[in-house]
């Protein structure tokens, strides 16, 4: 097995390793053999992933020991009979053991080394490849997977898994451009679940006013990257697509609403079949499709990146025209993010 580990075992860190567990990798093709957090109390991180407000319990036997190296605490997670050692957080990537425990790639997933030279910390310490779970900066390759996840390169040592928005987003793009309609502008906004950055009450965010108002109370206007971004994954668009956030009081599941100026003219119940097709072939397992009356719970713990929903496609065109049109997509801006994590190891451990 290729040996991982995963640095920052917040909400994505956990996800990305339960998705290796579910998905019966844990052991067979990939080995996790250490996580890193400010603390190294495995009783604590087997409480977290047992029991999850979210996506509920876990599916996998998991127990705690001592390492030798320390006799005072449980330092050792042992899942499905698999040992995960507990690993202090440094302040610098270079300073972790990887090379000590063999580590070949490393899920950086603290959110807070997004610049590739701060991640490239991790290749100095040891590892061979990282994978950045979040929108990445400086010389690097951002992937999304079932959109661009060919042009990946094995001479690529730090690549990004681009966001969670930006993996929605991507593949409806991709569609319209694939499919000949073209995009000749776009504004996206995401309505999107709160996540760990936000208060519980108000409280002090300098660069973000608003971000510092209580999470679970009040729909917040933000910005994103996520449209921009698209751009760097399909280049035939950038510069074309902008848009915003509100983070909305929900804790998981997000709804992307592109509405776009198609470059050719074209129908509703076109742009529907192009997508249906590609939620059944090419995009499979990547872009789903819905036809039924949902709402966000449906979609918690969903592992596909967007679902376009169907009912929701508007257009607003004038009397001999067909180019103005509002698409919809959902996302478990967890769960399904974390599983793409898991399919670009996948990939990028099979290009040679």
């Amino acid at each position: 097995p290729v040996k991982i580990g995963i640095n920052g075992f917040g909400r994505i860190g956990r996800m990305v390793f339960q998705a290796l567990c579910d998905q019966g990798l844990l052991g067979t093709t990939f080995d996790v053999v250490g996580v890193v957090d400010v603390v190294t109390d495995a009783d604590y991180f087997a409480y977290q992933m047992k029991y999850d407000s979210v996506h509920g319990k876990f599916k996998h036997s998991v127990s705690t020991k001592k390492s030798a190296a320390n006799l005072e605490e449980n330092d050792i997670i042992v899942v499905n009979g698999h040992e995960i050692k507990c690993i202090m957080a440094t302040r610098n990537p270079e300073d972790l053991p990887w090379g000590k425990h063999g580590v070949e790639y490393v899920v950086e997933s603290t959110g807070l080394f997004t610049d590739a030279d701060k991640a490239r910390g991790h290749i100095k310490a040891g590892a061979k490849k990282v994978i950045i779970s979040a929108p990445g900066k400086g010389d690097l390759k951002t992937i999304v997977m079932g959109v661009n996840h060919e042009e990946y390169k094995a001479s690529m040592d730090v690549v990004s898994n681009a966001s969670c928005t930006t993996n929605c987003l991507a593949p409806l793009v991709h569609v319209l451009l694939k499919e000949g309609f073209g995009v000749e502008k776009g504004l996206m906004t995401t309505i999107h679940a709160y996540t760990a950055t936000q208060k519980t009450v108000d409280g002090p965010s300098k660069k973000d006013w608003r971000g510092g108002r209580a999470a679970a109370v009040n729909i917040i206007p933000s910005t994103t990257g996520a449209a921009k971004a698209v751009g760097e994954v399909l280049p035939s668009v950038k510069g074309k697509l902008t848009g915003m956030a509100f983070r909305v009081p929900t804790p998981d599941v997000s709804v992307v609403d592109l509405t776009f100026l198609a470059a050719k003219d074209t129908s509703i119940q076109e742009i529907d079949a192009a997508l249906k097709k590609a939620s059944e072939t090419y995009l499979k397992g990547f872009l789903g499709f819905t036809d039924e009356e949902l709402v966000s719970t449906d979609f918690v713990h969903d592992n596909r990146s967007s679902i376009y929903d169907s009912l929701a496609t508007l257009q607003n065109n004038l009397p001999g025209e067909k180019r103005m049109f509002k698409v919809v997509s959902w996302y478990d801006n967890e769960w399904g993010y974390s599983n793409r994590v898991v399919d670009l190891l996948k990939h990028m451990t099979s290009t040679k």
